[in-house]
């Protein structure tokens, strides 16, 4: 009968609760770590600081060299994305032009909205409409035809140039270990201030064992054969497809069943428990306030940004953390120019948002 899911594997108890806990966790540490790429990538250019971005930077290593180990050591199942050029380029521009626009990453609204902050409420629903759009919509033409150019039959990685042998994935992971270090460095990681939140660099470390943990618990609790790990765009797609339909309408990954009419994912319960870890971390602080938008020009803007980050993010094959850190630690040629594109549009909107505007005031 249509609608009914007997034949899916049925929810646990376990399920549901390590993927709350996966994701309370990382959302506890983007909160008390104020750990946006958005503010990452735009600091470099806007205030000329670059400790988030070397947070960033440590933290890939740390997703690079964890999650590695695991996969050669056979405890999860990675898999590269394949390089679609127009889509991850394209698209991963677009994605950084949102962010700007949205007032954070794909991660970043999510966890804002367990500090009360109303706009990222805004900003995660205009975030699914774009992502809604793009892949089931309107817009979905033009998703298929920035995703109809491929390059090569499989996925291309970084090490595969170098004849893809684990020798040569394991140097070339070395090789971007130290330099990501050495420039991260340069923020001193090992002068720990004491501060409200956490200070950069154990952020940084916190971020990327959460990536590694996420990329076991994904697989090992809700997707077996392929660690999903990190990821907002799809995901988010998924929760509000479940709430919305009953169907989380993944086309990737493994769904379970509650009851005979509800579809789900392990990464529902995680996108969830992100802004749930976010509400415990700003109690503790004191920091959770409700936060209402300055005025209807602010509200509109955080829609529209948040809508083109959907389509950016989807169209590229994932947000800053889908790309620049969990599909990026599998050195995929794919996501490394997604991450490049996504830099470049965020510079672009900071640049004449932001600075345009400062200096013809000068």
């Amino acid at each position: 009968m249509e609608g009914v899911v007997e034949s899916l594997p049925q929810v646990t108890l376990i399920f549901i609760i390590s993927g709350l806990l996966v994701g309370g966790l990382f959302g506890f540490i983007l909160q008390k770590g104020r750990f946006c790429m958005n503010s990452a990538f735009r600091d470099t250019i806007f205030i000329k600081d670059f400790t988030l971005f070397h947070a960033y930077l440590v933290a890939l290593v740390v997703m690079i060299v964890g999650s590695n180990l695991l996969a050669d050591t056979g405890i999860i199942h990675m898999k590269a994305q394949s390089f679609y050029p127009v889509a991850n380029i394209v698209g991963g521009y677009i994605f950084g032009l949102g962010i700007v626009l949205a007032g954070g990453c794909g991660s970043g609204i999510v966890y804002r909205v367990g500090e009360g902050q109303l706009a990222s409420w805004f900003a995660v629903f205009g975030f699914f409409l774009g992502i809604g759009s793009t892949t089931n919509g309107v817009l979905k033409p033009v998703y298929d035809l920035m995703r109809s150019v491929k390059v090569g039959e499989g996925a291309l990685t970084l090490h595969g140039f170098f004849g893809d042998s684990l020798a040569a994935k394991w140097i070339v992971i070395a090789v971007i270990s130290v330099i990501c270090l050495f420039f991260a460095s340069k923020s001193k990681p090992f002068t720990i201030r004491k501060s409200k939140g956490f200070y950069w660099s154990v952020t940084a470390l916190l971020v990327g064992l959460a990536g590694v943990l996420t990329f076991w618990a994904s697989e090992y609790f809700g997707s077996p054969g392929f660690a999903r790990g990190l990821n907002f765009t799809t995901p988010t797609g998924e929760v509000f497809y479940t709430f919305l339909t009953g169907d989380a309408r993944s086309r990737f990954f493994p769904m379970y069943g509650i009851g005979e009419n509800i579809k789900v994912t392990w990464a529902v319960f995680f996108i969830v428990g992100v802004p749930l870890g976010s509400f415990l971390s700003a109690k503790l602080l004191k920091e959770f306030i409700w936060k209402t938008p300055r005025d209807a020009k602010e509200l509109l803007t955080v829609l529209g940004g948040s809508f083109i980050m959907g389509f950016g993010a989807s169209c590229a094959g994932g947000c800053n953390v889908g790309q620049a850190l969990t599909g990026a630690s599998t050195l995929s040629i794919g996501s490394i120019a997604a991450t490049i594109a996504i830099i470049l549009g965020n510079w672009t909107m900071v640049y004449y948002k932001f600075i345009k505007p400062m200096n013809d005031m000068d």
